[in-house]
């Protein structure tokens, strides 16, 4: 099915958006990396100190509580994990951008995914950005769930 000048720049932003994720999480997974080698208790109590902020409020407080499980953590299984979700967007990302059918299925299939988890989440901490996400999500993976229906109907003409 050749793709309408418009569906290409819808599968480009999408794209570019997965390959964004991609870019993010290695960047995450490399600071994680950087501060294995550091009292990260510490860094957090200082992070939070300059910036003035309360360490019993609410993410003060959670920033305390996984940078006490950061040293302990496994991070072999982080860093494998990491690294299969950053290959999965950005292999997501060339597939969408070259127009590949395999793409669309995989970023269909890897964003329904998490439909399932958005809808929990805004039941028990319904906001704004929650069902923004859950909007844009189900939105995305809709647009790609129809390009693969219409691509099977022409392919069977």
């Amino acid at each position: 099915m050749p793709t309408q000048p418009g569906g290409r720049q819808a599968l480009h932003a999408i794209a570019v958006f997965e390959a964004l994720k991609g870019f993010a999480a290695l960047a995450a997974l490399l600071g994680l990396l950087d501060l294995v080698h550091h009292d990260v208790r510490h860094l957090a109590i200082e992070l939070i100190g300059r910036f003035g902020l309360n360490p019993d409020a609410h993410y003060p407080s959670l920033l305390l509580h996984y940078a006490e499980l950061l040293p302990g953590a496994d991070l072999q299984t982080l860093v494998l994990l990491g690294g299969c979700y950053v290959a999965l967007r950005l292999v997501e990302a060339y597939g969408l951008w070259f127009d590949k059918t395999w793409g669309e299925l995989l970023a269909a299939l890897s964003g329904g995914l998490y439909i399932p988890f958005e809808l929990e989440h805004l039941w028990h901490h319904p906001s704004a950005m929650t069902a923004l996400v859950l909007a844009s999500n189900v939105l995305l993976t809709g647009y790609l769930v129809v390009r693969l229906w219409q691509r099977r109907a022409a392919a069977g003409r």
